[in-house]
């Protein structure tokens, strides 16, 4: 799994939507931040966050991640958010103490 395959097609899928101009992200002190341009007033952090889960859902769709957004900060015509992409942390060995979420429990198949 390529994440910055991912980036791409989630970038793609943000930049499609209607009065949003333009999309990029970029690493600051190793925190991924989205930068979104759109038409002044068109779009409220939450309506944005909305469009940043759809695309992506699309994105990731087929794959085992998630991902999280956070809002940082609104300029006039320019919002930017904190995105993360990442996989999902989950035991892969037994050790013994026979724990709830055990993989010796878990059905896969």
């Amino acid at each position: 799994m390529e994440l910055e395959q991912i980036w791409n097609s989630f970038i793609h899928y943000l930049a499609k939507e209607e009065g949003v101009h333009k999309v990029w992200h970029k690493k600051i002190a190793g925190l991924p931040f989205l930068y979104i341009q759109h038409s002044e007033d068109s779009f409220s952090s939450d309506s944005l966050s909305h469009l940043i889960k759809k695309a992506s859902a699309k994105s990731m769709r087929g794959k085992r991640l998630h991902s999280i957004t956070i809002f940082v900060r609104k300029e006039t015509g320019l919002s930017v958010f904190r995105h993360r992409f990442y996989v999902p942390q989950q035991k892969m060995f037994c050790c013994g103490n026979l724990c709830d979420d055990c993989i010796l429990y878990r059905n896969d198949g």
